[in-house]
């Protein structure tokens, strides 16, 4: 008889253990709980329209290109901005950039010049060795 109690037992604790299916029709009657509040985004700064960045004044400050960058990029003072563009028009112009790995220029005689002898030179190389050029 003691071994039929202790059954009994373990079923009922089992059955009392798992909880009844839920009917998918069934209806909640309690109230639904409000979704968590998210933390406030931080707000940026407003963007102005139509204003535009105001320019570094040591890029626009006009430098002399030396004799040998002037004959690339013309005697006059100039920005190293506008400097740098002269350069890039002058060499899209004459089709300087590789082919294949587009950051290396090609130098032609007057661009040799500029960049120490160098055949070829990354564009990231080529701002170093104008502003060499630059007084």
């Amino acid at each position: 008889m003691a071994t039929a109690k202790k059954g009994a037992k373990k079923s009922a604790k089992k059955a009392a253990a798992k909880k009844p299916a839920k009917k998918p029709g069934a209806k909640k009657s309690a109230a639904k709980k409000a979704p968590a509040k998210k933390a406030p985004a931080k707000k940026s700064a407003p963007k102005k329209t139509g204003a535009k960045r105001k320019p570094n004044a040591a890029f626009m400050k006009a430098m002399t290109p030396s004799s040998t960058l002037g004959a690339v990029v013309g005697t006059q003072p100039l920005p190293r901005t506008e400097v740098t563009k002269k350069i890039w028009d002058y060499i899209k112009k004459n089709r300087l950039q590789d082919a294949v790995n587009r950051r290396l220029i090609n130098a032609d005689d007057k661009l040799r010049a500029v960049f120490g002898g160098k055949s070829k030179v990354s564009m990231f190389e080529m701002t170093k060795l104008v502003s060499n050029h630059l007084k």
